[in-house]
């Protein structure tokens, strides 16, 4: 090989090389200016902006034993559901302050912050709450073990809605961020919204279900150990009957091999009948001035649901993988459903729309047998409201 064949190659091998050191510099450069402030523990980031977390452990200004009389019946204690809504947040913004660091002296505007925010929370919280539970099927969940279960598990899913809004509102208006962003630091770093979900609220509303599972099992085993009997005013005005079914399989694996399998298949029938309670409210007023008789009924309700299941398919594998739980569970998750669809339709208008036509054959005797020019007014009273939805019917001679 010549010698000047040995001197090009060089030069070419050096060129390449330069042309390498060059990319990595560069490249390192890019690096350093994007991701220094990370890899050297934030020496770039403002001190006001950084956040240190801290280990803590959540404290939980509820009391679950109270937390269940309140969550039966929200409507009874309106006040007392606002007041657990209020000590459940702030319990969830003190453990976030304490996991973030905070001094005491933000820490002690935590309260005063939230309460900007707590007058519309705790209606939507209210309001929410009230909308998912069938407080109508108190009986049928604690007959299958669920009336308190489905409670906590309505307000998980209510709060859940609702927790990171207020928190991040909360947080943000205490911390200094930049673009949005809170810049931290320490062990088990998470944002302020997954703290409160998975470390504050998820682990309270864990205690809160088995609290639940245990009054659930005591008042199952203790419902109707006597006959009851009582005087009853209603006025059933529609009725829906309808049949569904379920299908579930189980299965035992060993090594991720199926070795045995249970099929079961439950139909059902359902008679549900949407009405009024006429001795929850009802009133008839005479205003002979104005010729107006006016009936005022409470909402419909469902009065009665009468749920007849019947196991289509039962097939039991070797190892008896079906428990009476699974089907308790069946049997409730389809009478569930029902009433979940008789909600979401238009039932409980149609229900007020019957019972002014059954008003007007009722009372349109009387009414023109006093006086021809009387007109009948039937109105509806708002639960929790003052309110109330307006229907005129003139009757004519």
């Amino acid at each position: 090989m010549s010698p000047e064949i040995d001197t090009s190659s060089r030069a070419k091998n050096i060129g390449r090389l330069l042309v390498v050191v060059l990319a990595l510099t560069l490249g390192g450069i890019l690096i350093y200016k994007n991701y220094s402030g990370k890899l050297s523990g934030y020496q770039n980031i403002p001190e006001e902006m950084t956040i240190n977390y801290l280990p803590a452990d959540f404290k939980a200004d509820v009391d679950p034993e109270e937390a269940m009389v309140v969550l039966a019946n929200p409507q009874r204690y309106k006040k007392e559901f606002d007041g657990l809504v209020y000590n459940l947040n702030m319990s969830i913004l003190r453990h976030v302050a304490n996991r973030m660091g905070l001094d005491e002296r933000l820490k002690g505007q935590l309260e005063s912050e939230y309460q900007k925010h707590h007058p519309y929370l705790k209606n939507l919280y209210y309001h929410d709450f009230v909308a998912l539970k069938d407080t109508t099927s108190a009986l049928y969940q604690t007959w299958y073990d669920n009336e308190s279960t489905n409670a906590v598990e309505v307000l998980n899913e209510v709060a859940s809605k609702y927790t990171c809004f207020f928190v991040n509102q909360v947080v943000t208006t205490l911390v200094e961020t930049q673009g949005g962003a809170i810049f931290a630091k320490g062990s088990n770093v998470d944002t302020p919204c997954g703290i409160a979900l998975t470390e504050a609220l998820r682990p309270l509303l864990k205690r809160m279900e088995d609290r639940a599972a245990i009054e659930d099992f005591s008042r199952s085993k203790g419902l109707l150990q006597e006959k009851v009997e009582r005087v009853i005013a209603e006025l059933a005005t529609m009725e829906v009957r309808d049949k569904k079914g379920i299908n579930k399989q189980l299965q035992t694996k060993i090594w991720g091999v199926n070795v045995s399998t249970s099929d079961i298949q439950i139909t059902a029938i359902s008679v549900l009948k949407v009405g009024f309670r006429l001795d929850d409210y009802f009133q008839v007023d005479l205003n002979s001035k104005a010729n107006v008789v006016t009936i005022t009924l409470p909402e419909p309700v469902i009065l009665s649901h009468e749920v007849y299941p019947k196991i289509e398919k039962l097939d039991i594998g070797w190892l008896r993988e079906v428990q009476d739980v699974n089907l308790n569970e069946g049997f409730n998750k389809l009478r569930t459903v029902f009433r979940q669809e008789a909600f979401e339709s238009d039932i409980f208008d149609r229900s007020k729309t019957q019972a002014v036509e059954l008003m007007n054959t009722m009372f349109l005797p009387v009414i023109t047998s006093m006086n021809s020019n009387y007109r009948l007014k039937v109105r509806f009273k708002e639960p929790e409201a003052t309110d109330t939805d307006d229907i005129d019917i003139n009757f004519e001679e």
